[in-house]
Formats: C-alpha cells, sequence, structure tokens
C-alpha cells in the first residue's frame, strides 16, 4: 500500500454540482452527492453512490485490478437494449483508509459511458427548498390514501364543523 503525497497527489472532493451518467440513450446514473477523485496527472473521476445509479443493467465480472494508493476494484459490465459495456463501471467495496469516501462508489470508463455534469436548477427547480418545507410536504403525503383505503398516518382533527340540522345547504 502507498500512501498518496507531493509525488503523487490523490485528492477527492465533494461535486458541487449534479451528475449524471448516459450509455445507450438512457441516464443510468443521477446524483447530487458525487465525489471527484483527482489522482496525480489522470483525468478527474466521478464516483457515485451505488444507490443513485440503476445496478439492474450491470452485471458484475471476474475482473479485478489492484492500485497501489487505492486498493482492489471489481468490475461491472453494462447490458442495456442489446449493447454490451464490458467492464465500463469499478468500484473500490473495501479501499484502504486513505480512500475510504470512495467505498462502495462507482466510477464509469469515459470512453464507454458519457458522464457529465447538470446544473441542478434546470432539473430540479425545487432543489434549494429548505428540509422544513420538505418535512411539511412530507407530513401531508403522509396523511393521504395508501392505496389500500388507509390513511398512512394518523388522521387530522377535523377543522370544520358539521352543519346542524335545520342548517346546512339546500
Amino acid at each position: 500500500m502507498l500512501i498518496p503525497g507531493p509525488d503523487h497527489p490523490i485528492t477527492l472532493k465533494t461535486a458541487k454540482k449534479r451528475w449524471r451518467a448516459f450509455f445507450n440513450g438512457h441516464v443510468i446514473a443521477d446524483t447530487n452527492d458525487a465525489l471527484i477523485l483527482q489522482e496525480a496527472n489522470y483525468p478527474p473521476v466521478v464516483y457515485f453512490p451505488r444507490e443513485d445509479v440503476a445496478m439492474e443493467y450491470m452485471a458484475r465480472t471476474d475482473r479485478t485490478t489492484h492500485c497501489p494508493y487505492k486498493g482492489d476494484a471489481a468490475y461491472y459490465t453494462l447490458v442495456m437494449d442489446g449493447k454490451i459495456a464490458e467492464n465500463a463501471v469499478w468500484t473500490y467495496e473495501e479501499p484502504f483508509e486513505s480512500m475510504d469516501p470512495i467505498t462502495a462508489r462507482l466510477a464509469f470508463y469515459a470512453d464507454q459511458v458519457e458522464v457529465y455534469d447538470v446544473d441542478d436548477a434546470a432539473v430540479n427547480p425545487r432543489h434549494d427548498e429548505d428540509l422544513a418545507a420538505r418535512a411539511e410536504i412530507d407530513e401531508v403525503v403522509q396523511h393521504t390514501d395508501a392505496g389500500d383505503g388507509t390513511s398512512q398516518g394518523p388522521h387530522w382533527t377535523p377543522n370544520v364543523e358539521v352543519p346542524a340540522e335545520e342548517g346546512g345547504l339546500r
């Protein structure tokens, strides 16, 4: 195991933009939680959280490689609509301690998968809403029908009165 240093620098930064991976006409990864790894003089690599990648289009392969700075990489082949990109995706499931933030994240070979940044405001106009506003929406959703006729949350106290027998609409 080698440690990154002045002779072979490796930096990890949280991406400031949303990132996507595009393969065979489809977005297969979309995240606002990407990490950008810059290693020595190599091009930067975007690492996507596994939960933001469409894993159903990937098959694990037997290929492994070893990086003396990051550890052992495992590979996936992409299969979508009849198009195959062998070993186009890699992951460090148990990287060396200095590279722990990339654990189980996925990266794509740029010659097989298009990886690009996206203006988050263009694809998600409400991207900057505060968490309190989102919590209010979540509360309303919990009071909707769960699909089986029951409420997902406890019923709210009524905020209207039932009309008296003599009153009401005629």
